[in-house]
């Protein structure tokens, strides 16, 4: 099953352009955070999250929202989509766990990307 990507709507035509420049100070922090923690940030504690609330007069569900989406940045990568199809690739190659069966039957080949089709029954 491949992951398509939504296309974003803005939730509204306004845009206050006094706080552009906060804006970008906002994306300049983060561009910093993910280079200083080698994009590996963890989760700030419940301590923590629970002072900045009371230092900022924000909500502890807002916070762990916003770095729930650091640790989760990869959902939201483009997806490729293969083009220009080459060959499948049989693979046959399967293994049980706590009575789960994986699969992998075969792989999709083409120019500029591979799809890996795995199975779990």
């Amino acid at each position: 099953m491949r992951r398509r990507q939504i296309q974003f709507e803005p939730p509204t035509e306004h845009y206050d352009e006094r706080i552009e420049a906060i804006d970008e100070q906002i994306c300049d922090l983060i561009k910093q955070r993910k280079e200083i923690s080698s994009n590996n940030p963890g989760f700030p504690s419940k301590q923590l999250i629970s002072t900045w609330c009371e230092k900022y007069n924000l909500f502890e569900d807002f916070l762990n929202g916003v770095f729930a989406h650091f640790i989760n940045e990869d959902m939201y990568k483009p997806v490729v989509e293969p083009k220009g199809f080459l060959e499948n690739i049989p693979i046959l190659k399967s293994f049980e766990n706590n009575d789960v069966f994986y699969s992998v039957t075969f792989i999709r080949q083409f120019e500029n990307a591979s799809v890996v089709h795995f199975n779990i029954d």
